[in-house]
């Protein structure tokens, strides 16, 4: 491939758009933040239509040290509503772009990997797509396959492709420069060589986080010169995690890890505002458009309790990665828990400090502002008045640790979600 020359981009046929292609459009655009460029996918929907053949839909990750929870699957979740209208989705591990870092919104340099622990952290990626994607329907590939054959001259021959102006027109780059930081050559290959997996793959629509635009529109680029069709691209949102202001993150302990039990997946969502709520649904539910405007429109009208709404999406996010089984079962243990409790349709999520690693129940219930005291929220244990995951507490002696999440329960009327750090 390093052998061709710049060629003029074809010029696509122009094809009759139907109801079926803008729905379906309306599926991919959905909680989408960007989509470059709409008119351009559309005609690729229809085209794939007449033609019977699915669209080649990208998206690259680098294995790098894993960190696994609802927001990595955002852009996941994207896929597989493509995958559900009949495309093929390529899961690219870039093992080869993760030895050179990724520099995106990084104002110091990235250390390359070792390749010991990209294949570690390879095999962890993989098993997070096939939580999400069906893995029957999904091609698996890793860029060293294209990328080790380039060799020095063809990686020589890409550079070529490409100016440094352009590359600092990059905002994390421009900023480094601009205070004289460092930038390593190493780095300035990075948006090429993901540019060019664009190419490799001859992809019609690429996916990735907000962060992205910048390579994602290299990849566009470099596909024109290689005398392809460019393609389109699609950027996610960064999902806000259970604090209801913050993006989801584990160092902000307000987030839902994949790998979590049935029980404690079901009621952190449950836990959410009802606002943030529909955010969830929009990127993180499989459901279609009009039914999830169906929900809305029935909670808005009085017909549906937002807390229903919130059980139904509760049970898709736990049956994706545990099954049906144990989505009715956490179901109908959360309502154990909770009935007669009269638990409210969005719970005040806090954060409380524990300098020595834990804290007692008493001094959790004063820091979270659910009693003046800790001596008042001890007598409130003692007068059996406490709830904590919808059991009752009678011991003050219980200690919560760091790094744990609580429904927490005074009285009737009080109620907190608190995590420890």
């Amino acid at each position: 491939m390093e052998e061709e020359t710049q060629k003029k981009t074809p010029q696509a046929e122009k094809y009759e758009v139907t109801d079926q292609d803008r729905e379906a459009l309306a599926l991919i655009k959905r909680g989408a933040d960007t989509l470059l460029i709409e008119d351009e996918l559309l005609q690729k929907l229809a085209r794939s239509r007449v033609a019977g053949k699915p669209l080649r839909c990208k998206l690259g990750l680098d294995p790098t040290a894993p960190d696994i929870h609802l927001g990595h699957t955002v852009v996941l979740n994207k896929l597989r509503q493509l995958q559900d209208l009949g495309h093929t989705v390529i899961f690219l591990v870039g093992d080869f772009t993760a030895s050179i870092g990724d520099p995106s919104g990084r104002n110091v340099t990235r250390p390359p990997l070792s390749f010991e622990q990209i294949k570690e952290n390879a095999e962890t990626y993989l098993d997070q797509a096939g939580r999400v994607l069906d893995p029957a329907k999904t091609e698996v590939r890793y860029n060293s396959e294209w990328s080790n054959a380039l060799g020095s001259v063809g990686l020589i021959k890409l550079a070529s492709r490409y100016t440094l102006a352009r590359l600092l027109e990059r905002d994390d780059f421009a900023k480094r420069f601009s205070q004289n930081l460092p930038i390593a050559m190493h780095e300035l290959l990075y948006p090429l060589m993901q540019g060019y997996d664009s190419v490799a793959l001859k992809a019609d629509l690429e996916l990735g986080g907000s962060d992205q635009r910048f390579n994602l529109i290299v990849g566009r680029e470099l596909q024109r010169q290689y005398g392809q069709e460019p393609q389109c691209i699609l950027t996610m949102p960064l999902l806000v995690g259970l604090d209801g202001v913050n993006k989801m993150s584990k160092s902000k302990h307000n987030y839902i890890g994949i790998t979590e039990s049935a029980d404690s997946m079901f009621g952190k969502v449950m836990s959410i505002s009802d606002d943030l709520m529909w955010n969830w649904y929009d990127l993180l539910s499989l459901k279609s458009n009009a039914e999830i405007a169906k929900i809305k429109d029935e909670c808005l009208q009085g017909k549906r309790n937002p807390r229903d709404a919130k059980a139904e999406l509760a049970r898709e996010i736990v049956a994706r990665f545990h099954g049906e089984e144990a989505a009715k079962a956490a179901d109908e243990e959360f309502s154990r828990r909770f009935k007669g409790g009269e638990m409210p349709d969005a719970i005040p999520v806090v954060t409380v400090p524990a300098p020595d690693g834990s804290l007692t129940l008493g001094r959790l219930l004063k820091e979270a502002g659910l009693v003046a005291s800790t001596t008042e929220g001890n007598r409130n244990i003692d007068q059996g008045g406490v709830k904590v995951n919808g059991e009752k507490v009678t011991d003050r002696a219980v200690r919560a640790k760091a790094g744990e999440t609580l429904v927490v329960q005074v009285g009737k009327r009080k109620w907190a979600r608190v995590t420890v750090r």
